[in-house]
């Protein structure tokens, strides 16, 4: 697609400045020619931004042990939260 474009954008520009026409066409070429460039530069850009073959897609890290958060602290008593920690020390230590 990029190529595509930077030739068709490359073809309008030198038709502009070999032809020279003095009225709407010129304006219109002109438009065309930075539309091509636009869509070249944006070809571009998208490739770059795609990962390389080969690599892992990004995406959430490998998972350890469960981890207690705020919400499940406040819900447990002590002693459950206690024998959960126990356990995650126990996996901690494998």
């Amino acid at each position: 697609m990029a190529a595509v474009a930077s030739l068709a954008a490359v073809a309008v520009l030198v038709t502009l400045l070999v032809r020279h026409p003095a009225n709407i066409l010129t304006v219109g070429l002109a438009l065309l020619c930075v539309l091509l460039a636009t869509v070249a530069g944006t070809a571009v850009a998208a490739l770059r931004e795609q990962p390389s073959t080969g690599a892992t897609p990004p995406g959430p890290p490998d998972a350890g042990p469960p981890v207690l958060d705020a919400d499940t602290l406040d819900a447990l008593d002590s002693a459950a939260v206690r024998a959960k920690l126990e356990e995650l020390d126990d996996l901690r230590d494998r």
